[in-house]
C-alpha cells in the first residue's frame, strides 16, 4: 500500500543533523529538514542550517510556516471568518465596478445591507458554519424586521459570498442555494396618467413660486413626455436632443455615490440606453428653452452654474411641491402609485 499524501500546504517530520565539525571534532553547523506538499501537488524537502540543532529547526520551521502562507496565498479555509469572506467579496465587487460591470449604486447598497444586517448576524462565524438552516434563520429574521425588500437584497449577497467560498475552496456547495427565496409581495398594475391629472399635476407646479424656482414644471413635462426617471432625465445634454426629429437619447444616469459624490453613470446594461420619441409638447418645451441659449456639452434641466443637479435634491423638492400644507388634492396626487413611473417616489 502506497503512502498517503501530506495534505497541501503542509509538511512532515522534521529530521535533524550535524551538517558540519570543527578539528576537535565539535558540531559547529547542523541542518533541518522535512517535506513539504506545494499547492502544485508536488512533494519537496525543504532545509535549513544554523549552529545549533534548535536554531536550525526552528528556521526551518519559519520557512515552512512562510511557504505554507504563500501556498495558500488566494484561497479560504471553512476555518476563516466570515467577515473575511465578507471583505474579498466587497473588494471583488470594487474590482467589477472599476471595470463598468456593476453599478456604484449597487455596491452603496450592498454595502448598506452588510453594514446593518449581514456582518451582524454572520460576520463572527466561521465560514463552515455557514449552513443551509442557520442562513435561512437569518434571512426570515431580516424579513421581519427590516422587510422583504432588504431580506431579498441580504439573500443576494449572501449568496454572492458564498459562491466566492466554493471559488476559493472554503466550501463545496453554496448553503444560500436551499435557501427559501423571499418573494415580493404583488403590486398593483400601474397605469398612465388621466389627461385630467395630467393637466392638474402641470398647473400645481406652474402655480407654485417653490416649484418654478427649482425649474420644476419643464422637468416633470419631460418626464411625462418620455417615462424616464428623475435621474435619467437629469443626465440627459443638450447634445442628446434632436428637435427636428422629435426625438432623446438615453444614455445615462445621475447618482450620489458615497466616496465619489455626484456621478453621471452608464445603465446597468445595454438595454438601458435607448432612443425615445417625444410627443409635441414636449418638444416645444424644450425649443423654448433652447432658444433661451443653451451649450451642447451642458444638461437640459442644469442647476445655476450649468452643471449637473443631485437627483435626491430634486426629489425633495418635488415632495414639496406636491405636498403643501391642507391642499388634499395635490397630496393625493403625489401618492397615486403610477406617479412613480416619472421616478417620484411619495
Amino acid at each position: 500500500m502506497s503512502r498517503s499524501h501530506l495534505p497541501i500546504g503542509t509538511w512532515g517530520n522534521v529530521r535533524s543533523r550535524a551538517e558540519r565539525k570543527d578539528n576537535k571534532g565539535k558540531v559547529v553547523a547542523w541542518r533541518a529538514a522535512a517535506y513539504f506538499r506545494d499547492h502544485d501537488g508536488h512533494t519537496r524537502e525543504v532545509t535549513a542550517s544554523a549552529k545549533t540543532k534548535t536554531a536550525a529547526e526552528h528556521r526551518l520551521l519559519t520557512k515552512l510556516r512562510d511557504r505554507a502562507t504563500i501556498a495558500q496565498a488566494g484561497e479560504l479555509s471553512s476555518t476563516d471568518k466570515i467577515n473575511d469572506l465578507i471583505d474579498l467579496w466587497i473588494e471583488k465587487f470594487e474590482d467589477r465596478v472599476a471595470d463598468g460591470r456593476r453599478s456604484p449604486t449597487s455596491l452603496t447598497t450592498y454595502r448598506t445591507a452588510i453594514k446593518n444586517h449581514v456582518r451582524p448576524a454572520l460576520g463572527e462565524l466561521l465560514i463552515g458554519e455557514a449552513t443551509t438552516p442557520r442562513i435561512d434563520r437569518v434571512i426570515g429574521t431580516i424579513k421581519r424586521n427590516a422587510g422583504r425588500p432588504t431580506a431579498k437584497t441580504c439573500r443576494a449577497v449572501i449568496s454572492g459570498m458564498m459562491q466566492l467560498a466554493v471559488r476559493y475552496g472554503a466550501l463545496t456547495v453554496n448553503p444560500v442555494r436551499e435557501v427559501e427565496a423571499v418573494e415580493s409581495r404583488p403590486k398593483d398594475p400601474p397605469r398612465a396618467l388621466t389627461t385630467e391629472e395630467i393637466a392638474s399635476l402641470r398647473q400645481q407646479l406652474t402655480t407654485g413660486e417653490a416649484a418654478r424656482q427649482a425649474d420644476l414644471p419643464d422637468l416633470v413635462v419631460f418626464m411625462l413626455g418620455t417615462g424616464v426617471r428623475i435621474g435619467e432625465s437629469l443626465a440627459v445634454l443638450w447634445s442628446q436632443v434632436d428637435l427636428e426629429a422629435g426625438a432623446v437619447q438615453i444614455t445615462h444616469t445621475m447618482a450620489r455615490v458615497p466616496g465619489q459624490g455626484l456621478i453621471r453613470k452608464a445603465p446597468k446594461s445595454k438595454a438601458g440606453e435607448r432612443a425615445l420619441p417625444l410627443p409635441d409638447w414636449a418638444v416645444a418645451m424644450l425649443r423654448r428653452r433652447h432658444a433661451a441659449g443653451i451649450r451642447l456639452d451642458e444638461p437640459i434641466f442644469a442647476d445655476s452654474l450649468g452643471g449637473f443637479r443631485d437627483p435626491s435634491n430634486v426629489r425633495r423638492a418635488l415632495r414639496r411641491a406636491l405636498s403643501p400644507v391642507a391642499s388634499t388634492a395635490r397630496r393625493d396626487l403625489v401618492l397615486q402609485p403610477e406617479f412613480v413611473m416619472c421616478g417620484v417616489a411619495a
